[in-house]
């Protein structure tokens, strides 16, 4: 099943998935527990459909698979039916459970006495299938398992922001409170926001926590006012210990709404009850947000996620990819982080298609496989222009010398020469930012960037200018192929 799982469903492997324990077959279910509620959890809401079909292809048997917390027991059902005539050994869990461990490894052994049964048959291990959905909350969000401290990679923009989440996730509702992250999209908000929750759960399983988006928060709060519920709402989020919500900016604009979280929140934070919440702005940027309401946004701590830094962003695909159970390259990671600057998401969505290539193309994760994933061509790579040509060719156009542009003058004359080197390497290689910055006097990834964004701006508003380069770069085309 674990074989079949990461041939065909690569994305949703995890390499906790070794730890899953098969418990048995019976009644049509495989059952398997998972070694916390969190993980059975996740297992339950995002992966039961992959790990179905690996069940029923690798069985060629119609079956389900359920998944088990730690302390669900499964208790054995004494009946004729499961004993060996021959020795009266009973074998209702024992034949059961090596034939769930061998479907989980691989394929149900040969020989093996009927451990399947067609779905809706009786239950000799006496459990039948139920709802193992994190928690009775309505429109709660699933905790990732992945989403732990230990998993972040820490940056400069993201020091205070964790150092926060620490101190919150081992005193909560004394330490800060509220404890407010803020931050364009994918730069990891949502991760700290479940490592305080997995880590509070972790220390304490009966702490209740309700983690939703402000979505749900609105939905729900709606759906009780048109069904006169607004007493069952109040209860669900105001008999909590820790309430997290993701994206409270949509509160925006919604006065009703507003007026119940304000309640809400004054219920929680007088009961000394950790309050999370994250935004894609600080509490005084958020449009048509009742001052109140910034103003208590504002009473604990509020910090922010910026975007990572080269290398930390080198770091964060090298930790995704474990999570998935492989290892990227130093040059790959180098090569990815600097294609990708702009959030998490996107280095997440670049690892999982690395994954994936490698699983189709049955290979190796290299160079050549990245540049695929990214959307370069293995022609293009082979097609790849020196950079040195480069040089050559904006030297000759400007008139300058190649120690001019690895100086540090930064004379107008010296200054768009070099910045046009750097854009056209950056189009035209496989060099990460750091590496072209190395060309040109060791400068770093940001210079680079920086030189590249000022000559795009300009292409699109210097006619003259663009034809330069149009000019520079024409020759570049026909020698790469």
């Amino acid at each position: 099943m674990l074989t079949h799982i990461k041939s065909a469903h690569p994305a949703v492997c995890r390499q906790w998935f070794e730890e899953i324990e098969p418990v048995g077959i019976a009644g049509g279910i495989l059952r398997l527990r998972a070694h916390s509620g969190i993980h059975r959890d996740y297992l339950q809401r995002s992966c039961l459909d992959p790990f179905n079909d690996a069940a029923r292809t690798v069985s060629q048997r119609l079956i389900s698979v359920q998944f088990l917390g730690p302390d669900e027991r499964v208790e054995p059902r004494r009946t004729a039916a499961t004993r060996d005539p021959d020795t009266g050994t009973d074998l209702s869990v024992t034949v059961r459970s090596d034939a769930a461990r061998a479907l989980l490894d691989g394929a149900a052994p040969a020989g093996t006495p009927a451990p399947l049964m067609p779905v809706g048959t009786h239950d000799p291990l006496g459990i039948a299938p139920r709802d193992t959905t994190s928690g009775s909350y309505p429109y709660s969000l699933v905790l990732n398992p992945d989403y732990v401290f230990e998993n972040f990679v820490v940056g400069p923009g993201s020091r205070l922001a964790h150092a926060a989440a620490l101190a919150v996730a081992a005193n909560p509702g004394r330490a800060y409170n509220p404890y407010f992250v803020h931050g364009d999209v994918g730069l990891g908000k949502t991760h700290l926001l479940q490592a305080i929750c997995l880590h509070i759960k972790q220390r304490d399983d009966a702490i209740r926590i309700f983690y939703t988006s402000c979505e749900g928060f609105m939905t729900q709060f709606m759906e009780a006012v048109q069904a006169g519920e607004m007493t069952a709402f109040r209860h669900i989020f105001r008999d909590v210990d820790v309430l997290a919500i993701d994206d409270v900016h949509f509160l925006a604009k919604r006065d009703r709404t507003q007026e119940e979280f304000f309640h809400t929140f004054n219920s929680l934070y007088q009961s000394h009850k950790q309050i999370i919440l994250s935004s894609d702005a600080p509490p005084e940027d958020i449009p048509d947000l009742e001052d109140r309401l910034v103003s208590r946004f504002k009473w604990g701590l509020v910090a922010s996620v910026a975007p990572p830094c080269y290398e930390t962003r080198v770091a964060i695909l090298k930790q995704k990819a474990r999570l998935r159970g492989f290892e990227i390259p130093d040059d790959v990671a180098c090569h990815i982080a600097g294609k990708i600057d702009t959030n998490i998401r996107e280095l997440e969505g670049a690892v999982v298609k690395l994954q994936v290539l490698s699983h189709l193309e049955k290979r190796a994760v290299d160079m050549p496989l990245a540049l695929v994933a990214l959307g370069d061509s293995t022609s293009r790579a082979e097609r790849t222009v020196q950079i040195q040509t480069i040089i050559d060719a904006v030297t000759d156009f400007f008139g300058v010398k190649v120690s001019d542009l690895q100086s540090k003058r930064r004379q107008r004359s010296i200054a768009l020469p070099r910045q046009v080197c750097m854009f056209l390497a950056r189009r035209h290689t496989r060099y990460s930012l750091e590496e072209i910055g190395g060309f040109f006097g060791g400068r770093d990834h940001t210079t680079v960037m920086h030189a590249v964004k000022t000559v795009e701006t300009r292409l699109e508003s210097d006619a003259e200018f663009a034809r330069s380069v149009v000019a520079i770069e024409h020759p570049l085309k026909v020698t790469g192929g």
